[in-house]
């Protein structure tokens, strides 16, 4: 019996640390803005509009937008994340006390609600035509667990701004509780907002845009997994829209079920997908205990994941990581360079047709093996 608590006992304290982290959360702060600062007196501050589509119940709450609770209706929005001066790639500078200051931190305005699909369709081409010939993509980014509203938004627009993503990002922001012990309510919100994939699409389809991008996290790529295996099984994946890349960073995904969802996808689809992947990633270690054991896509061995026919991009040797093991995807700042190389280029992430990323591997602790 002692010997049982003793092992049970690093577990515990792990998971102990990250519930009080999970309980320190900066705050929420979308549409705060500072009357002192506004964001229009700050010089040389980059500015994104993000448009939202949410499976989340609308918040009374200042500053969330958005709650974790489940709506029946999908929800469209968009703001403006402003990008400090100061701001260093991989960092998201985030205010932890309120209001923010845009000349230092990260601030998220004019959050507006499109009560029509037409609107919300409208805005976007707006934003489309802005962009020339060529460039009128959209990036449709599917967070992980444990995020707000708020988390999601901050970082999609870091990437965006560090990849230098020339499109229109979209978030697909689901009902994450957004508390570390809520991992099966986040597993369960997941799978329920994946019945609203397909009405998402149906809204993108019918922009003007191009083509598109596909970046999913951690959780987030069980979401889009299955929505991409919806569109197969109905018909429609990659004949209505162009998709150029589907990016699945540090998936937390069962290895085995991995396995059973890309069966089901063509080949040309396989060929799209690119799983950044670290074996370091102490997230998964922790969802792999929650899952029985199983493995996690995004800890698996790459070698074993190029053999189900995507390319895999080995990132366990990166370390330069401000948000961990978990997120390298965007905290790096050479891996961020590496994705806006591939995802801005003709070439893609073959680095025989993509000089500017032969350069940066050349550098890099970094193996892209597969296709």
């Amino acid at each position: 019996m002692t010997h049982g608590r003793l092992r049970s006992l690093p577990l515990v304290v792990t998971f102990l640390a990250l519930t009080l982290v999970g309980c320190s959360r900066p705050p929420e702060l979308v549409g705060i803005e500072n009357p002192a600062i506004p964001v229009e007196s700050v010089a040389d501050l980059s500015r994104h509009r993000i448009f939202i589509t949410t499976t989340r119940e609308a918040s009374e709450v200042v500053g969330a937008f958005y709650s974790s609770g489940r709506a029946p209706e999908l929800g469209l929005a968009s703001v403006d994340v402003t990008i400090p001066p100061n701001h260093a790639p991989g960092q998201v500078e985030r205010p932890w006390r309120l209001p923010p200051d845009p000349r230092r931190e990260f601030a998220v305005v004019d959050p507006l609600i499109y009560r029509t699909d037409a609107s919300f369709i409208a805005e976007i081409n707006r934003e489309l035509a802005t962009r020339p010939a060529g460039e009128r993509k959209l990036l449709l980014f599917v967070h992980g667990y444990n995020n707000t509203t708020s988390d999601a938004l901050l970082r999609l627009a870091q990437f965006v701004e560090d990849t230098g993503f020339e499109g229109v990002p979209v978030l697909f922001t689901w009902a994450s509780a957004a508390r570390t012990p809520r991992y099966v309510y986040d597993l369960n919100s997941a799978l329920v907002a994946r019945f609203k994939v397909k009405e998402v699409s149906d809204i993108l389809v019918r922009t003007n845009a191009e083509s598109a991008d596909i970046l999913a996290h951690s959780m987030g790529t069980l979401l889009t997994m299955e929505g991409l295996i919806d569109a197969q099984q109905a018909g429609r994946l990659g004949r209505r829209k162009t998709i150029n890349h589907i990016m699945l960073a540090s998936p937390d995904i069962d290895l085995d079920l991995f396995r059973t969802q890309l069966a089901l996808l063509p080949p040309e689809i396989r060929r799209k997908m690119y799983l950044l992947v670290s074996r370091d990633d102490s997230a998964l270690r922790i969802s792999r205990r929650i899952a029985g054991g199983v493995p996690r896509v995004g800890a698996a061995d790459a070698a074993e994941l190029e053999q189900l026919g995507v390319t895999v991009i080995d990132l366990s040797e990166i370390h330069d990581s401000s948000s961990g093991s978990h997120s390298k995807f965007a905290g790096s700042p050479e891996v961020v360079r590496l994705i806006g190389a591939g995802l801005n280029s003709v070439g893609g992430f073959d680095e025989s047709n993509t000089p500017e990323l032969a350069q940066l591997m050349a550098g890099m602790p970094i193996r892209i093996i597969g296709n």
